[in-house]
């Protein structure tokens, strides 16, 4: 058994991970995850402590599988290119999206999250993790430049603080000849709700960058596009639970409630 001991923003991998588990159980399975099913199993630890409340694990699986399908869509324009997954915890989707060997894939986090990926997922072609901050700015020397790029940060600019991220967005732009983003943001007001997130306070983790619109996006940087924003509330298919499919239905009809959490694809 491998033995965990993470805190704050590191250990908000549990919750996402556990979700995806609980997923793979499903006979309604979403992502089909069962590579996190068998590294729930090797892990020592009680994961009936990371906060997850009923219908949490198929939210997470929902937010998974659209950031999966659009970098699938990316992919499929692309003979070469390289991926970043930033802030990837023990996420398994270079794994679940199988790039072709074009595909020079590139997953980022902490270096104890690193070594932890390292004794439960095995290696595979075109792919290599660095341990790093995603907020560092030497890691990115590792990666050439030479091709686009597709960002997948998924439950990660939330937790950075605005500036640090407004920096990293930069410092890859300058990087790649071109790209996209996909990834989840939060409303400001979305972010000060965190604070009754169950599971970030299981986590002990702190949430500091929200962000309403694409064109705040846009304004980090001139070359950035939004090409499309979605409510995480639209990403409801049937299978949430009656209270998850309520709130949304709310949210239709209260903006701001409906922006509290967003999908973006921002290209470059």
């Amino acid at each position: 058994m491998t033995k965990v001991n993470l805190t704050g923003e590191k250990a908000t991998l549990l919750p996402t991970l556990y979700g995806r588990a609980l997923d793979a159980q499903s006979p309604d399975s979403i992502l089909h995850d069962t590579m996190a099913y068998e590294a729930v199993q090797q892990i020592e630890f009680d994961f009936s402590t990371v906060g997850l409340r009923r219908g949490d694990d198929t939210a997470i699986a929902l937010r998974a599988n659209c950031l999966d399908d659009w970098a699938r869509q990316y992919l499929a324009t692309q003979s070469e290119c390289v991926v970043l997954h930033l802030g990837c915890g023990l996420d398994t989707r270079a794994y679940r999206i199988d790039p072709g060997p074009q595909v020079r894939w590139y997953d980022v986090d902490y270096p104890e999250v690193i070594e932890l990926r390292q004794q439960l997922f095995p290696d595979r072609p075109g792919y290599q993790c660095i341990g790093s901050s995603v907020t560092d700015p030497m890691w990115l020397a590792e990666v050439k430049g030479d091709v686009p790029v597709l960002v997948v940060a998924e439950g990660l600019f939330m937790y950075l603080k605005e500036e640090e991220g407004k920096a990293l967005v930069r410092r890859i732009l300058d990087h790649f000849p071109s790209g996209q983003f996909v990834f989840d943001g939060l409303s400001r007001r979305g972010a000060q709700l965190q604070k009754l997130n169950k599971a970030v306070q299981a986590a002990k983790a702190k949430v500091y960058w929200g962000f309403d619109s694409c064109a705040e996006w846009e304004a980090i940087d001139a070359r950035l596009r939004c090409v499309s924003s979605m409510s995480a509330f639209d990403l409801d298919d049937g299978r949430l639970p009656a209270t998850f499919r309520m709130t949304a239905k709310v949210s239709k009809v209260f903006t701001g409630m409906k922006n509290l959490a967003v999908f973006y694809r921002v290209d470059f």
